[in-house]
């Protein structure tokens, strides 16, 4: 099991990245959570990291901060929620707000984001309330950003926000809403995100 890496930000395209690690290329998909916080492409990054072997694919998940990858633990062994859901959830909100949000019992907010309907919002708010009042990331913040420059910033959003789950339509519909004048693709995906919460 790949449980840390530690290497140099190749490339950089929501959800996926891509680490050197002395001459090997790892491909990771991550939350906006933690893409926020990722240094220049070219820098060098620690990210905790948990992997997923199927029959057909070794999947690789890349988290900044520990408390992500524990929530994201978390979510995945609760049935109906996988990992790409997992991560959807994470780009949604910060930790921090998802624990808010299960101890309120809060699983209105929980529907708001892609592929969370009413039954798993309120199975997710059973099952991990009481294995959240013992974990400490539930109090650790949320993420801080970290800007990166893209030739196409409208297009990598939306494509972005497609590979979270939302539909070609809606994502299409909020990035539009979005006054991008200046934005790089990673404030257009948090901005888009954010207005789903309102």
């Amino acid at each position: 099991m790949i449980g840390r890496l530690q290497g140099t930000i190749l490339d950089k395209q929501p959800p996926l990245l891509l680490l050197d690690v002395q001459g090997v290329g790892y491909e990771l998909a991550a939350s906006m959570s933690t893409f926020y916080q990722l240094p220049e492409v070219g820098e060098q990054v620690v990210l905790h990291t948990h992997m997923v072997v199927r029959e057909d694919a070794q999947l690789l998940y890349g988290f900044f901060a520990l408390a992500e990858r524990v929530m994201f633990r978390h979510l995945i062994r609760i049935s109906g929620v996988g990992p790409k859901l997992a991560l959807t959830i994470l780009s949604g909100m910060s930790t921090a707000d998802f624990s808010q949000c299960i101890k309120e019992a809060d699983a209105k907010a929980l529907t708001r984001l892609p592929g969370v309907g009413k039954k798993t919002a309120e199975r997710l708010v059973v099952e991990l309330k009481d294995r959240l009042e013992k974990d400490t990331a539930s109090t650790l913040p949320g993420a801080a950003v970290v800007i990166e420059r893209s030739p196409r910033p409208v297009n990598d959003a939306i494509s972005a926000l497609i590979s979270l789950g939302y539909k070609a339509p809606q994502a299409s519909q909020l990035v539009a809403a979005i006054e991008v004048e200046g934005l790089n693709t990673e404030d257009i995906i948090r901005k888009a995100l954010q207005s789903m919460q309102r």
